[in-house]
This record gives C-alpha cells, structure tokens and sequence, in this order.
C-alpha cells in the first residue's frame, strides 16, 4: 500500500516546496519510489526530467483527488504533498488524507509560536525544524528556543534538516546532472527518519555519507532535543 506524507502549515516561508523536493530525493537514493505533488497555486510544476522521482500537478481540488487516489492503487508508493502556507481550509484537508503530517518551522520566535498552534490543532503532526544553522553557536541558541517553547511536545520534534545552500538545486525547473553530496546527505537523512517513523525499511542497503571537505557544515550533527525524539518513534 502507498503512503502519504502532508507538509503543511500556517506559516509561509518555512521551506515546504524545497523539504518536498528533498524528502522525495532521499527516498529516491534510499531506493524507494516516490512522487512530489504540488498543491501551491502560487507555484508553477517542475520537470521530472533528472530526478530521482516524479512529479506531479495537484493545484485544484480536483486533481489533488485524482493524483492522490492514483497514489493509493501505486503499490509501495509514497506521496509527498507540498501543502503551501497560510491555507488552513487545505491543511484541514490535507490532514485527512495523510499518514503522516509534517510542520515544518525555521529558528524564529514567530515560527515557533505558529507551529506550537499547529501542534495543537494538528495532534498527530510531527514538526521539523527546517533550514537549521549549522553554526554551532547559532545552532544552540535555536536548540534552546525550541525546548523553551516546544518542550512540552518534544517527544513530536524530528531532527533538524540543516541550511544548505545547495537545496535551491532541486527547485530548478530540471533538475542538474549532479547534486553536491553534501545535499544527498542531508536528503538522504532526512528521509530515513520519516521512514522510520513509518516503519518503512529503505529498499536496497545505503551508502554511508559522502563526505567532502567543500561541503563540510553537512557532517554537523543535529542537537534539538536529543532525548525523545519522534524519529527513534514509532508513528
């Protein structure tokens, strides 16, 4: 059977198209097949072409119901919707049909209080930190925002994905002939915590991280909360 996974949210700017894109291309090195559905109206679809998995146009209501029923008879599938922001009828929504729900928020104080809301309206949504520093002192001043505001639902909290310049990359209207590695790692991590947290094993045995003294900041290991982390859950 397919899985869904939602990314939504309240607030804009938190990076949902380019955590779409990245989830599906670690799933992709991790062998598994999987399609990026755009639900953004304010975003054009990009080209399959290059990547390691398809895309696909749910813009209106009626293709979302199209693209995702076909998701459902696609065995062992897995569909990563981009819900957009600032739409709260369509996360409802969205909400519904997902296995699991994704809230995605960057190192402020205004993201955290939106996504505690989130947490509370969503109760089965994990939140994930997006676009975290790297910076180790920045990295734990954002560690402390977060257990001071999002203590309560730590056991929610999955590991940071990391600001990585590279990102961008996927967001081409056709996707590179090459992908810096340390992109592929972050990709590659991210997508196997949401596979564990779906209990979903990865298809073929994985290739441990490329490593390049270019791309070094992507060897830092997370630190939000490191006890109780819903990645070492189960969902």
């Amino acid at each position: 059977m397919s899985r869904i996974i939602c990314i939504i949210g309240n607030k804009g700017g938190t990076g949902k198209t380019t955590l779409s894109h990245m989830l599906c291309q670690g799933l992709g090195l991790l062998g598994q097949r999987s399609a990026c559905v755009l639900t953004d109206t304010s975003r054009e679809p990009l080209s399959p072409d290059g990547r390691r998995y398809i895309t696909a146009d749910a813009r209106t209501p009626a293709a979302l119901q199209k693209v995702v029923g076909k998701l459902r008879t696609m065995e062992g599938w897995i569909g990563v919707i981009d819900g957009g922001g600032n739409r709260a009828d369509v996360d409802r929504s969205l909400n519904e049909l997902a296995d699991i729900v994704l809230l995605p928020f960057r190192d402020s104080h205004e993201d955290l209080r939106t996504v505690l809301r989130d947490l509370e309206t969503f109760p089965h949504a994990y939140a994930l930190p997006s676009q975290w520093p790297t910076n180790a002192w920045q990295r734990d001043a954002a560690d402390r925002n977060v257990a001071q505001i999002l203590g309560a639902h730590k056991h929610r909290i999955l590991h940071p994905v990391p600001s990585l310049s590279a990102s961008k990359l996927l967001l081409q209207k056709t996707a590179p002939d090459g992908l810096p590695s340390n992109l592929g790692n972050a990709c590659r991590s991210f997508a196997r915590q949401v596979m564990d947290v779906l209990e979903i094993g990865a298809a073929y045995p994985t290739q441990p991280p490329e490593r390049s003294d270019e791309h070094a900041e992507a060897a830092v290991p997370p630190t939000v909360l490191p006890e109780g982390y819903a990645s070492t859950a189960r969902h």
